[in-house]
């Protein structure tokens, strides 16, 4: 019996990621406020009832992509920037770490950078919580460094913002590039903001 339900689980899962995938695809050339769940079920090739065992709606399959897109970073940009080492280091590889992701998953952040200012309200949201955990994480992160000593916890999430902000454009930039050149130009230009913003923080306390 439990053989059975072990099969019955895995194909769910199965055909919940096959409906997130075929919805990102069709993601390419339209908003989700105009993607309609006929669309999505036909593409794997289910009934559209079956959509509703695994989402309540398409907005709900859209915070479903926003989680997939995005909870794989939670953690590791905070991480990078609380490594020990070399600041300079730090922040090309915070970089690195964008331009990576960026690159395993264009079209899933394709998708973050439309649906930020999107129709569709919870997703919005969704992306808004996400970020704000970001910076959450991130304020924490450097709040353990040297250079945070003095500051309060208001100025570390609006360090921890500036970081997460530059993190959105930086994918955007990668996003819009039209090839090698632009990528590299993005990287330099990601690269350079991030020092602009820590010499800002070496002398954010000099008053």
């Amino acid at each position: 019996m439990s053989h059975t339900l072990g099969i019955r689980q895995a194909q769910k899962l199965k055909t919940r990621q096959a409906l997130l995938d075929a919805a990102l695809e069709l993601l390419e050339d339209k908003s989700l406020s105009s993607l309609g769940l006929r669309e999505v079920t036909r593409a794997v090739g289910v009934a559209p009832t079956a959509f509703y065992r695994h989402f309540d709606g398409v907005a709900a399959l859209g915070v479903a992509l926003v989680e997939e897109t995005l909870g794989s970073l939670h953690g590791m940009i905070g991480a990078v920037l609380a490594d020990t080492g070399d600041s300079e280091e730090r922040l090309d590889r915070s970089v690195a770490l964008i331009a990576r992701h960026v690159a395993g998953q264009p079209a899933h952040f394709r998708f973050i950078a439309r649906e930020r200012h999107g129709g569709v309200g919870p997703v919005r949201e969704a992306i808004a919580a996400q970020l704000r955990a970001f910076t959450e994480e991130v304020a924490a992160a450097v709040a353990t460094e040297p250079e945070s000593a003095g500051w309060d916890r208001q100025d570390l999430l609006m360090l921890g913002g500036l970081y997460v902000d530059h993190m959105v454009l930086t994918a955007s930039a990668l996003l819009d590039a039209a090839g090698p050149e632009d990528e590299r130009e993005a990287v330099r230009t990601a690269r350079r903001r991030l020092r602009l913003v820590a010499l800002g923080r070496a002398h954010w306390l000099d008053s």
